[in-house]
């Protein structure tokens, strides 16, 4: 199957505006959950969701065909 690269954000009953009205609502979020952090704070916040969205997908071969396309271009 590999990784779903379509829009795929939404909270379920939800109905949306627009259809990146949800990666807004997303990004909104990530941006409060560092608010107020330092440099070395946000580092580990991300690290931490990291690993817990890793282990909510759990498929190792998922994980490692997100790694290598955030790493692509950089």
């Amino acid at each position: 199957m590999g990784l779903n690269l379509n829009l795929n954000l939404g909270e379920p009953g939800q109905q949306y505006l627009r259809p990146y009205s949800p990666g807004d609502d997303f990004y909104e979020a990530l941006m409060q959950l560092h608010h107020d952090l330092s440099d070395e704070q946000s580092t580990q916040v991300n690290a931490r969701l990291i690993l817990l969205l890793a282990n909510h997908i759990g498929d190792l071969a998922i994980l490692r065909e997100a790694m290598d396309i955030a790493r692509r271009d950089i």
